[in-house]
């Protein structure tokens, strides 16, 4: 059994694209985690990436790895379709999990998470609340620096009409709103401090995947406030946010893909159209941050900010999203 000292000791559900190209690195920088294994269906993909990585065991079953009384926290990249099912079942191992985003496809499906062992501990993997930059402009916005935060503007898209790739499967919750869309949302709540009350939405579907590659959202948080986004995976990659407050605006050069090596930049204007600063921060790795600050919770045995309740309630805005697409009218979340 792990004893608690040490690095934070992981296991790593799946060869995903998203844990081996960006979430792995990211983990291996850190002196406080252990990546202790990494399982696939397949032994051989385990094998490989357990060698190009430098992690000590690979698994050729999840339930293999999951028996492993080593492991102390799981990480989960599996598509959409299998976030609630993997976690369920690592829980019940005794794992602690982080789970890629979005945590299930409905909020009815994300509430089956509650009904994990007590004392385990699950979260949503949006790195982007353990960046340097969005912290700092969240700082920003609770001291007023900025004036009245009430409008937030997000766009977010790529180009992607592989048949082959799961963010093109209907079936298995691909698509842009589950896949990108839930950024927009994310981020708004980060830095609203709170939730819509209502959404609308426009959404046009791929004729031939089904699923939805253009969405248009506006999301009302109350108090004059509101979020709008347009994200796409067949448009132009490119990502940009911009957080207008009545007395200047918060713009956050690469809010989702931040480089983990280059400093990464907000800028800061005030009430003069265009003048204003770029703000720097020390390179860093956000998905570093975010597998340190579970892992430390973890260790502390520390209540996650952002567990369950707050990824439940992601995916009921993204339900109420797809509810509007389907009455044309506001839907409230």
């Amino acid at each position: 059994m792990a004893n608690g000292k040490g690095p934070v000791k992981w296991g790593v559900i799946s060869t995903a694209n998203i844990g081996v190209a960006k979430v792995l690195p990211g983990m291996l920088k850190s002196k406080d985690i252990e990546i202790a294994a990494i399982s696939s269906r397949k032994l051989k993909s385990a094998q490989e990436w357990a060698g190009k990585l430098g992690i000590a065991k690979a698994y050729g079953s999840y339930e293999e790895m999951l028996a492993d009384p080593e492991i102390e926290c799981v990480y989960n990249p599996l598509p959409n379709h299998l976030h609630v099912p993997l976690t369920l079942a690592a829980a019940r191992a005794g794992k602690h999990v982080l789970c890629e985003k979005p945590i299930a496809i409905t909020a009815k499906e994300a509430a089956k998470l509650k009904k994990a062992p007590r004392g385990i501990q699950i979260a949503e993997a949006f790195m982007v609340r353990h960046a340097l930059q969005w912290i700092d402009a969240r700082e920003r916005v609770k001291r007023g620096e900025i004036g009245e935060v009430r409008a937030m503007q997000v766009m977010f898209s790529y180009f992607n009409r592989d048949p082959k790739n799961v963010r093109n499967d209907a079936s298995i919750g691909g698509g842009g709103l589950l896949d990108i869309g839930c950024y927009p949302i994310t981020v708004a709540r980060f830095i609203f401090g709170g939730d819509p009350v209502r959404v609308t939405g426009t959404i046009d579907r791929d004729p031939k995947f089904k699923t939805d590659r253009l969405m248009g959202g506006l999301a009302d948080f109350g108090k004059g406030r509101h979020l709008s986004f347009t994200i796409s995976t067949q448009l132009a990659p490119y990502q940009r946010v911009q957080i207008m407050g009545t007395k200047g605006r918060i713009e956050v050069e690469i809010p989702f893909n931040a480089p983990p090596d280059k400093p990464n930049r907000i800028f800061v204007q005030g009430t003069q159209m265009n003048v204003g600063e770029w703000h720097s921060y020390p390179v860093s790795d956000q998905y570093q941050l975010q597998a340190e600050a579970f892992g430390a919770a973890v260790r502390a045995k520390k209540k996650q900010p952002w567990g369950v309740d707050d990824a439940i309630m992601n995916m009921k805005v993204i339900d109420a999203f797809f509810k509007s697409e389907r009455s044309g009218k506001w839907e409230k979340v």
